[in-house]
């Protein structure tokens, strides 16, 4: 065996599928990037102000609330009407069964005059507009023709 001027036995070179890789493929990092961004876009996405989905949350069961206020009154034959309150809204019809209270207490509403639900079953054209004390500069508008169900909308 041959021996280098240090005394040591040379270093032979390690046969190709014995050496060990090292760093990254191009296609390994390509995936990590792509999985990064994955995940960071599901981050965004589930991120969203809490003010304008509680808002909406708001705006869809007042939506429901006034959909089955206006059945039941179309139902029993007995005048309904829905008008907002300081600390929320109440309907005008017997006992109180509805709630009156927003699930969010800086939800505010109003409506030109108290808005009637029946017992016809056409109403006439009715808005009512909602919006947050924390952030009035966003509306929502429930709106009917009279002929259809309440919706939300964005543009009064």
């Amino acid at each position: 065996m041959p021996i280098s001027a240090t005394g040591k036995p040379p270093i032979r070179p390690v046969p190709r599928r014995h050496r060990r890789a090292w760093g990254f493929t191009l296609l390994e990092l390509m995936i990590v990037v792509a999985i990064a961004g994955i995940a960071s876009a599901a981050v965004a996405l589930a991120l969203r102000d809490s003010r304008q989905s509680q808002l909406d949350r708001e705006a869809l069961r007042l939506v429901a609330l006034l959909e089955s206020a206006r059945a039941q009154s179309r139902a029993t034959g007995v005048s309904t009407f829905w008008r907002a309150t300081a600390t929320g809204f109440e309907f005008s019809t017997g006992p109180q069964t509805q709630p009156g209270q927003w699930d969010d207490a800086a939800t505010q509403a109003s409506s030109p005059a108290p808005v009637p639900l029946g017992p016809e079953p056409v109403i006439g054209p009715q808005q009512v507009r909602l919006w947050s004390r924390d952030a009035p500069e966003r509306s929502l508008w429930l709106r009917t023709d009279g002929l259809r169900a309440f919706a939300v909308y964005t543009t009064p």
